[in-house]
């Protein structure tokens, strides 16, 4: 089974598919999120700090790894996320920015100003969607997808608002069934997703529910939540 924990941010997606690895003993792709390559493609910049061009930058670096990583888990694997999910917030952006905060002060129906960097942009990451569009439904079996009901974290890390997470939530469950994909929606506490999922596909157990998110707890507090410009300047100065 190749399965993908979709949702967008601060869905749950990571602590989700952290534990639903260890419970099951089914593989997990190791990509580095986006807060783990910035300080090494763009040293010194935050993400709503980011240009168009480095945005996509991003956006293939990120697609690159989980490519690599899935080439290798040939017995199937549990993704965080997936490459759609990417190219799906780039995708939103042709409509509330590059940085979304900056136009909060957009009614829902109103997009930023189409200036020659935005229709740029807009080309690019439609084509963009092609490919990535091709890799997922190569790569995967089935979604299970987290819905949008936890409160945005406020850590630094997520240059988003409400409208740009309901818009790429909205997005990601729309994409997945164009593709055809079985999409499971499934909400609750960890334990309650867990349970959820297992009876969904009929996984086996390789431990209690409990330890497996004991262990997911553990791996996730060991991800440096340092913010991407005090990040940098330590790697800078290392090199």
């Amino acid at each position: 089974m190749r399965l993908a924990i979709s949702g967008t941010y601060s869905s749950g997606k990571t602590i989700t598919s952290y534990a639903l690895s260890h419970l099951t003993g089914i593989p997990r792709t190791r990509a580095r999120t986006m807060r783990e390559l910035l300080p090494i493609a763009l040293p010194g910049k935050t993400l709503e700090e980011c240009r168009a061009a480095e945005l996509l930058q991003l956006i293939m670096r990120r697609h690159v790894e989980r490519a690599v990583q899935e080439s290798h888990l040939t017995e199937g694997f549990i993704s965080d996320g997936s490459s759609l999910q990417e190219w799906i917030y780039g995708s939103v952006r042709v409509i509330v920015g590059i940085n979304p905060n900056n136009s909060l002060h957009l009614g829902e129906l109103e997009s930023v100003e189409r200036t020659t960097e935005m229709v740029f942009f807009e080309d690019v990451i439609g084509q963009l969607g092609y490919a990535i569009k091709d890799h997922v439904r190569e790569s995967y079996d089935a979604f299970v997808h987290l819905p949008n009901e936890l409160a945005l974290a406020a850590d630094g890390h997520r240059p988003v608002n409400e409208r740009f997470r309901t818009m790429a939530d909205e997005a990601i469950a729309r994409e997945v069934d164009a593709m055809g994909f079985p999409r499971h929606v499934v909400g609750g506490t960890v334990p309650e997703r867990l349970t959820r999922i297992v009876e969904i596909f009929g996984f086996e157990q390789v431990m209690a529910v409990e330890t497996a998110i004991e262990l997911a707890q553990l791996e996730y507090q060991s991800v440096d939540m340092t913010i991407e410009s005090d990040r940098a300047s330590v790697i800078v100065a290392s090199r």
